[in-house]
């Protein structure tokens, strides 16, 4: 028969121990996070910039959507024309 020679891990073993494993998952948690953001940044430099429209046609697509009248809009479309 064995017999077993003192109590074991003492009381600072098992705060060492809790607090590698608390540090362990945090970093675990830490790469997981990490690795999303990387990936997802990723994806959104591949994306095309759309370039900035000309005022007549920012000016049409409001009209389009009906933000302003038709006499505001040929009165905004003389304006930028001359």
């Amino acid at each position: 028969m064995m017999g077993w020679y003192g109590s074991g891990m003492g009381g600072w073993g098992f705060v060492l121990m809790s607090v590698s494993t608390v540090l362990f998952w945090g970093l675990v948690v830490f790469g997981i996070v990490a690795l999303i953001r990387y990936t997802g940044r990723g994806a959104q430099a591949g994306t095309a910039v759309r370039p900035p429209s000309a005022p007549n046609q920012v000016l049409a697509e409001r009209f389009a959507r009906g933000e302003i009248d038709e006499d505001e809009y040929r009165q905004r479309l003389r304006v930028l024309g001359g």
